[in-house]
This record gives C-alpha cells, sequence and structure tokens, in this order.
C-alpha cells in the first residue's frame, strides 16, 4: 500500500475541516431556531397534560380555551414567568393570565386561525412575493397596544428546556408589560357589579354588552338632541345676521360632536366593551368627530363669505363693479381649494389615527395600477367637473354676478361649486348645471368687458309713414329713459321694405342688459302708443292696387272716384 503525499494528506486535512465547518454552522443554526433555557416556570405545578404547545396556533387555542373556563392557573402555563420568582410564579400566574385574557377580549381580538400551525412558525408564501418565506421564526407578533401614551408587544416565542420538545410561550417581556395593559384595558369598576351569568358570550359580543350598547347610544343621543335645541334656543337670541345664521348652520356637527366626545369619555373611564364593539365604536367616534370639526370650521368659512358678499357685493348681478366681482369668483375658489384641504386633512387623521396606514399603504401600492382604472372610470365624472372647475375659476371667463346668455336664456352667475354652477334665471329661477356641460357649451358673457348693450327695436309700417317723424319722436322719447346713454348714438332708419309695408329698426345704447330690455320695450310702448293715436294710417295692412300712383301719392280715395262710371 502506497503513502498518502504530503499534498494529500493537507488536502484531506482542509476536507475534513470543512465538513466540520459546515456541521457546525448547522448546528448552530438549528439552534437559533428557539431560546434554549435550562428551567421553566419552576414555581407552578405540572403542565396539565391537555396544553399543547408545539405551534403559535395550539398555544393560542389553549389559552383561549382554558381562560372560557377560567382554568387561570393552568393558563398561566402558556406564560413564560421567567422575570418572576418561584414564589411570585405561585401567587400572581393566574393573576397575569386572567389579566392577559381581559386584555385580549377588550384591546386586541386575537384570530387564531391566522396563527402559524408549523413548528417552526415559517411564513408560507406559495407566490414567492415574501423574501423571508419559509425562513423559520422563533418569536412571532400578537398585538401592538399602546397604554399611557407607551407602544408594548405582546409577542410568542419558541423555548427548548434541555433536550424537551420546543414550546410556543408568551415572552417575559410580554407578561411584564401585562399590568399597565390591563390598567388600560381592563374592566371598570361598575363591571364588578354585573352577574356572573351576563358576562357569558353570546356571538362576538358578551350579553351585558348587548344590553348596554344600545342603551349607551340612546343616552348619548339624547343629549345630542339637547344640544342641538339648546343652540337652536341661543339662536335665537343672537341678532339677525351672521352669528345667528353661523349658529344655526352648526347644530347639527356641535351635536355630533358633543355625542362623539362623551362616548369616548364613556369608553375611557367608565365603561370597556369586548374589543371588536370598542374598535368599530372608536373608529366611528373619530370620523364623527372629524367630520364634525370639519364642517363647523367649512360653515366659518362660509359665514364669512357670506358676510364679505354682502359688504362688498351686495345682490349678485353685473350691475357691481368687475373688480368686486373678481373678488367674489376668487372667494368661491378660495372656499373649494380650503373644502379639499379640510377633507385630504380629514382623511389623513382619520387613517392616522384608527393605524389603516401600515395595511392600506401597502395594499395601495400593490395594487396602485388596479385602484387608478377604477378611480378613472368610476369618478370620472365628479374629477372632470372639479379639474374644469378649477379652471373656471382660474382663467375667469365667467365671474360670480356675471350676466350671461347660456343656451337662449338670461341668466346671472350666483356661484360656481366644485361639480355645479348654479345660474339665477331672469325669472328668479335657478338652473344648475354641472361645470363640464356648462364648459364645453359656448355662452355669451354679457358682462365680461362692460354691461353697456346696444339694442334695437323692430316696427313694421306702411310705406306712407313719415320717417323723420317717427325719428323724432323716437329720439325724444329714448333720451327720457333713465337707461338710455350716449345719445348720439340714437339712430332710426329703414331697414328693409317689402310691397305694402316697410321696416323700421330704431337703435339705443344701454347701461346693461336688462336694463336695456327694459328700456326697449318702454321706447316701443311709445311709439306704438304715438302712432296708434296720431297716425292710425300708418299701419301696415293688404290693399288693392288700382294704379301705381295711388301707392306713390297716396291719393286712393280720389282716384277710385275719378273711376266710378
Amino acid at each position: 500500500m502506497k503513502k498518502m503525499g504530503s499534498w494529500q494528506r493537507w488536502l484531506l486535512a482542509a476536507t475534513v475541516l470543512l465538513i466540520s465547518s459546515v456541521c457546525l454552522a448547522q448546528e448552530k443554526g438549528a439552534a437559533q431556531d428557539w431560546y434554549a433555557i435550562d428551567s421553566l416556570n419552576t414555581g407552578l405545578t405540572q403542565t396539565p397534560g391537555s396544553v399543547s404547545l408545539r405551534t403559535p396556533r395550539e398555544s393560542m387555542r389553549s389559552f383561549r380555551d382554558l381562560t372560557n373556563k377560567g382554568d387561570f392557573e393552568s393558563a398561566a402555563h402558556i406564560l413564560n414567568l421567567a422575570d418572576l420568582t418561584p414564589a411570585e410564579q405561585r401567587g400572581r400566574g393566574a393573576e397575569r393570565a386572567q389579566q392577559l385574557s381581559e386584555i385580549f377580549q377588550r384591546g386586541k381580538s386575537i384570530r387564531i386561525s391566522r396563527l402559524s400551525g408549523r413548528q417552526d412558525a415559517a411564513i408560507e408564501d406559495p407566490t414567492g412575493e415574501s423574501p423571508h418565506a419559509g425562513e423559520p421564526r422563533r418569536d412571532i407578533e400578537l398585538a401592538s397596544l399602546e397604554a399611557n401614551g407607551d407602544t408594548y408587544d405582546i409577542r410568542l416565542g419558541r423555548y427548548q428546556v434541555g433536550n424537551e420538545e420546543p414550546i410556543w410561550l408568551i415572552m417575559p417581556e410580554s407578561v411584564a408589560a401585562i399590568p399597565p395593559l390591563y390598567q388600560e384595558y381592563g374592566p371598570r369598576a361598575f363591571e364588578r357589579h354585573i352577574p356572573e351569568s351576563l358576562k357569558n358570550s353570546f356571538g362576538l359580543l358578551r350579553i351585558w354588552e348587548w344590553i348596554a350598547i344600545p342603551l349607551v347610544l340612546l343616552g348619548v343621543a339624547l343629549i345630542g338632541k339637547g344640544v342641538y335645541r339648546l343652540i337652536e334656543v341661543v339662536t335665537r337670541w343672537l341678532p339677525s345676521g351672521s352669528p345667528s345664521i353661523f349658529a344655526k348652520q352648526i347644530r347639527g356637527p356641535m351635536a355630533l360632536i358633543v355625542m362623539s366626545l362623551l362616548t369616548q369619555a364613556l369608553l375611557d373611564y367608565v365603561v370597556s366593551f369586548s374589543a371588536a364593539a370598542t374598535i368599530t365604536l372608536r373608529v366611528v367616534l373619530i370620523a364623527i368627530l372629524a367630520w364634525g370639526t370639519g364642517t363647523v370650521a367649512l360653515r366659518l368659512v362660509d359665514t364669512m363669505m357670506l358676510k364679505m358678499t354682502r359688504r362688498l357685493a351686495g345682490q349678485i348681478d353685473d350691475s357691481k363693479p368687475q373688480d368686486d366681482r373678481k373678488l367674489l369668483t376668487t372667494l368661491y375658489a378660495v372656499r373649494r381649494i380650503i373644502i379639499l384641504i379640510m377633507v385630504t386633512a380629514v382623511t389623513i387623521y382619520v387613517l392616522g389615527q384608527i393605524q389603516l396606514f401600515e395595511t392600506l399603504g401597502l395594499s395601495i401600492l400593490a395594487s396602485a395600477s388596479v385602484l387608478a382604472v377604477l378611480v378613472g372610470v368610476a369618478g370620472q365624472a365628479v374629477l372632470g367637473n372639479i379639474l374644469s372647475s378649477f379652471q373656471l375659476s382660474l382663467a375667469k371667463p365667467i365671474r360670480v354676478g356675471d350676466l350671461v346668455m347660456f343656451e337662449g336664456q338670461w341668466c346671472y352667475v350666483e356661484g360656481i361649486f366644485y361639480t355645479h354652477i348654479r345660474l339665477r334665471l331672469w325669472n328668479e329661477r335657478r338652473l344648475i348645471v354641472p361645470v363640464t356641460y356648462f364648459a364645453s357649451k359656448a355662452f355669451e358673457n354679457l358682462s365680461s368687458k362692460s354691461t353697456k348693450e346696444y339694442r334695437s327695436l323692430v316696427l313694421t309700417l306702411h310705406l306712407s309713414a313719415d320717417i323723420a317723424v317717427l325719428r323724432e319722436k323716437f329720439i325724444e322719447f329714448a333720451k327720457a329713459e333713465d337707461n338710455v346713454i350716449e345719445h348720439h348714438k340714437l339712430l332710426c332708419c329703414v331697414t328693409d321694405q317689402t310691397g305694402p309695408a316697410q321696416t323700421v329698426t330704431c337703435y339705443l345704447m344701454t347701461v346693461d342688459p336688462l336694463s336695456g330690455w327694459a328700456a326697449e320695450v318702454s321706447v316701443r310702448e311709445k311709439l306704438l302708443a304715438f302712432i296708434r293715436d296720431n297716425h292710425p294710417e300708418w299701419w301696415p295692412r293688404e290693399i288693392v292696387v288700382i294704379s301705381h300712383r295711388d301707392i306713390a301719392r297716396g291719393h286712393a280715395t280720389n282716384d277710385a272716384a275719378e273711376l266710378d262710371p
């Protein structure tokens, strides 16, 4: 047998060293899958045989079943009481288990079905999107709760005592957090007087909660109604004007704010419901409080705008200076910006208070394309109106108070809102037009540069009418009208002629379209009255032409007499 060479011996040694290192690394990695401890809960009695602690799901299921039966001494074996002495473990173990059960019921409801059913608690992700899929874990988070401004985590850890099989227990750090959390989420003093029979669970809630929650909501609703009536009475004492208008508009929001604050105080200091009811109530209360506060602020802005409108412009029409109408339009634009900012702020506040950013943020980012399509399709009309509204406010083709001719109707622009424009018709009716529809149609702004308008009235008279006399009377009547200006532009002339009649058109300049219409009809009535009383022969009529001389000279009676045999 040949002796091994030196290089062969070095190669063999390197191979043995490499294999040993790999085995050591694997053993070390395996040891990191749990926390190795020498002893566990030595102050407690022996662990009941019915308790299964191999997986996180089994541990929490055992804890739930034991606490529901009131066997808190057995439930204490699911807590790692390493921070307590053996004597303290015997005296406080069952108490800590009971307190943790109350915390889970009121502070954070644990969905056991979502916990891992694997002994190593490895993340199972068939899609392969999780970077930690398949990696063993030696501790997992059950809940994260706040108390007195601090955040506490309730975690499960995997422990191995000697060579025994690893088990999942509530970690010592979490056990130490039970007293402050119990002080925050534990039952209130009045619950001690509730009969034990009413503390049994019935569905999602306990029996006494099904009775107490409607009574609490009814009492809060009555208080809210009282606040509403109180503000209504106070409104009658306030002077008329902006104070009374503002107080009348905030009756409902203020009642909701008081109801929300009162219910919140009851949940914090008087009564403590189960986690499902408490979380639902707190989310609703936060949303109501934010909405009510935002509404009150918006009503304050509206009242200030109304006061400024009445002081600066008075009646909304085009009789006011152009600068005042621009100011009103800018105020409406500012109102829309304030609403947008308030809605965004309230939404961020509500989401932040109910701590949805962690879950919603990832979902929104993961499905951004789907959300974009849904928003684009479902909200196309609303978004289009909002963008068109801002476009009108910035470009100002119309202003609040302008007189416009829209689809054949005279109307004043009373308001430019997010989704619609409110128009006041000449007969005091209101026309509500979507912003996109208004912006896509041609309209005539009669107040764009100047409110002056050159108007005309048309008369159809007989060919024998004396235009010089009629022109003289028209100028006389037009100058007598207060709304007719620039008298040097008054004009009366024949604009058309047919066989039996001629068309006479009179032109006059007026201060604004609506006043011009009134001046036009007034002058027309006076001219018709003058013709009726002084020259009725000027009315157009059907005639039989006997000779052209009859038409040219107007002697129809004499010519007829000469032809009469």
